[in-house]
């Protein structure tokens, strides 16, 4: 599976950043998860784009969708 990339508002520091990285991987353990916290991207491999959605909001995030 390919790496996507999604845009996540709202991340403003490195707490965020883990923030968003363990929701994702709570909801999908295998996912392999990268957060680009200056450009307000992570990237995910392995999770639907669901999952990711709803990891990001429940996690107080916005989920903009694929970058």
């Amino acid at each position: 599976m390919a790496k996507t990339i999604y845009k996540v508002a709202g991340m403003t520091c490195g707490g965020c950043a883990r923030s968003v990285e363990q929701a994702i991987k709570a909801a999908a353990p295998s996912a392999e998860v990268s957060v680009d916290l200056a450009a307000g991207q992570v990237g995910v491999e392995g999770a639907d784009p669901q999952t990711v959605a709803k990891a990001v909001e429940a996690a107080g995030f916005d989920f903009n969708g694929a970058a």
